[in-house]
C-alpha cells in the first residue's frame, strides 16, 4: 500500500472483538471491501492493558516499567499533535484507557465516560459499575416492554455517549484532524439492544434468558452447550450494535465530505474465548481466539498497493497492532520514531508477532496480574501459519500449525523440537524478552479508590 497525504484519520478500536466475528453484511465488511483486510493481524496481548500501549503509545507494554500504561516517549497523539493536527478520542468507559494511565496525553478534547454527571449517590454508583448498571437494565426491560418503552435493554457501554460526541467533533472539526473512538459494546456482560439480537438469530431472546446465560456464566457454573450458543449470539449482536455506529459516524464524514479522502482504521484490541481453551472472556492466555484481531485500513487513496500477495483486498502476511501509530502518522504525512513499523509499502520483511500475557497462581487468579511481578510471564510468536507460546518459569512450551489446526489444539512441540521453525519462533520470543523492562525497582504503584471501582465494575478484581 502506498500513502497520500490525508488530512483525516479516524481509528476505531472494539474492545474484545475477534477476528471470525465480524457480521458478513456490515459496514465494517463494507470497509474491507473498499480497503485492506490484513487477515493475519495479531493483538500484542490478551487484554486491553497490555495491548493497548502498542495502539496509541510508543512502545509494547513493559518496554520502560514493569507495569502499564503508556510509555513516556511521545505518544500516537502527542506526535500528531506537535505536527498541527487537531486531536480528539473517546473511550466507552474503560477504566485502562484514562488519564490515569496517559491515554489523554496529546489529545485536545478527550473524554472517557468513567466519571457521572449525576450528583446522586447512586447515579455515580452506576457511573462507576458499569457492570451493575447492565444487569439493572436487563432486569427491567421487561417492564419497559410492558410500558411501551422503545429499545429494551439498551447498551450500558456509553456507546451512545461516545458516538454523540465524535459525531458532534466531526461536524465542528476543520482538517487536519485525528480522531479516536473506542467501543465497549462486545465486552462482557454482551447487553445488545433487542433489534440486534434479532438481527443476529432472526427470533427474540428474551431479557431473563439473556440475563439468566451471564448469570450462568458470572457464577462459575458449568457452561452447557445452549448457555454458550446463548453468550455466541449475545456478543455477536452486540459486534452488530457496534457496527451501526460505525456506519453513523463514518455518514458524519460523508456529510462534511471527507469520507472519500480519509484514512479509516478498525481494530480489535484483542479477542474474546468461548471455552475453546476451557474459559470465557479473556483470562491470561494467549491462543488465537484471543490475540487473533480484525484490522482493516482503507486510505485516502483506495486500494493502492499494500504489499498483498493475492486478493487485492486482503493482505496474509503476519502484523502486529504496533504498527497503528506509524501507518496513521505515514498516512497523514506525519514524520514519526515509532518502531512498529507503518503498512504502507510491500517491503516489510515478515517476522514474527510477539505477544505477552502474565499469569498468576491459575488461569482465573484474580486480581487478573496487570505487573511483571504479578506472576509467570508467557511470550508467543506468530507468523500467518504458526504459532509457539513460552511460558518463561515452567518452560513449557507450546507448537501449533494453524493451517491444520486453526483453533489450536495438537500442541506439536515434541514433534518439532530442535527444527527450524521452531528456532525461528523461539528466536522472536527471546527477543521480545530481551526488551521487556528488567529494573527490579519498578514496583506496582496503589491504585486511586475511583480507577479500582471502574476496574471491579470490568470484572478485573
Amino acid at each position: 500500500m502506498s500513502a497520500n497525504d490525508t488530512a483525516v484519520t479516524v481509528l476505531f478500536t472494539v474492545d474484545s472483538l475477534r477476528a471470525d466475528a465480524l457480521p458478513a453484511n456490515g459496514v465494517v465488511s463494507t470497509l474491507g471491501e473498499r480497503g485492506t483486510v490484513f487477515e493475519n493481524a495479531f493483538a500484542h496481548s490478551n487484554w486491553t492493558p497490555f495491548s493497548f500501549p502498542s495502539i496509541l503509545g510508543a512502545k509494547q507494554v513493559f518496554g520502560d516499567s514493569r507495569g502499564i500504561g503508556v510509555a513516556d516517549e511521545p505518544t500516537l497523539a502527542e506526535t500528531l499533535q506537535e505536527a498541527g493536527i487537531s486531536t480528539a478520542g473517546f473511550n466507552g468507559a474503560n477504566g485502562f484507557l484514562t488519564e490515569h494511565w496517559g491515554y489523554d496525553r496529546g489529545f485536545e478534547e478527550f473524554e472517557s465516560f468513567t466519571s457521572g454527571t449525576g450528583d446522586s449517590l447512586y447515579s455515580k454508583y452506576l457511573t462507576a459499575h458499569p457492570t451493575v448498571q447492565a444487569w439493572l437494565q436487563v432486569a427491567v426491560s421487561p417492564l419497559r416492554q410492558l410500558l411501551g418503552k422503545e429499545g429494551g435493554a439498551r447498551n450500558v457501554s456509553r456507546m451512545l455517549d461516545v458516538e454523540r460526541r465524535a459525531i458532534d467533533f466531526v461536524e465542528r472539526a476543520e482538517p487536519p484532524f485525528f480522531l479516536w473512538v473506542h467501543y465497549m459494546d462486545v465486552h462482557t456482560p454482551y447487553v445488545p439492544a433487542p433489534k440486534f439480537v434479532r438481527d443476529e438469530t432472526g427470533a427474540n431472546v428474551g431479557s431473563l434468558k439473556m440475563l439468566r446465560a451471564h448469570a450462568k456464566a458470572g457464577l462459575g457454573r458449568e457452561v452447557g452447550d445452549d448457555t454458550l450458543t446463548d453468550l455466541e449470539a449475545l456478543y455477536r449482536a452486540a459486534i452488530r450494535q457496534v457496527d451501526a455506529s460505525v456506519g453513523r459516524v463514518l455518514s458524519a464524514l460523508d456529510r462534511r465530505g471527507f469520507r472519500d479522502d480519509a484514512c479509516i482504521v478498525l481494530a480489535g484490541d484483542h479477542g474474546e474465548e468461548f471455552m475453546e481453551h476451557g474459559h470465557l472472556a479473556h483470562y491470561p492466555k494467549l491462543y488465537e481466539e484471543l490475540v487473533h484481531v480484525p484490522l482493516i485500513v482503507r486510505n485516502s487513496d483506495g486500494n493502492s498497493d499494500f504489499g498483498r500477495e493475492n486478493d487485492p483486498n486482503t493482505v496474509e502476511r503476519a502484523v502486529g497492532l504496533e504498527s497503528i501509530p506509524a501507518t496513521v502518522c505515514e498516512a497523514m504525512g506525519v514524520e514519526h520514531g515509532f518502531s512498529g513499523g507503518s503498512l504502507f509499502g510491500d517491503d516489510m520483511d515478515p517476522v514474527p508477532v510477539t505477544s505477552v500475557a502474565v499469569r498468576g497462581d491459575h488461569v482465573t487468579y484474580q486480581p487478573i496480574p496487570r505487573h511483571l511481578d504479578d506472576g509467570e510471564l508467557i511470550v508467543s510468536a506468530r507468523t500467518a501459519d504458526w504459532s509457539y507460546i513460552y511460558h518463561t518459569e515452567s518452560e513449557r512450551r507450546e507448537l501449533y500449525d494453524r493451517r491444520r489446526d486453526p483453533d489450536e489444539q495438537e500442541n506439536l512441540w515434541a514433534e518439532y523440537e530442535g527444527s527450524e521453525i521452531n528456532g525461528y519462533l523461539h528466536d522472536a520470543v527471546e527477543s521480545r524478552i530481551e526488551q521487556i523492562e528488567t529494573d527490579e525497582g519498578s514496583e506496582a504503584v496503589e491504585l486511586p479508590s475511583d480507577i479500582t471501582n471502574q476496574l471491579k465494575a470490568l470484572g478485573y478484581q
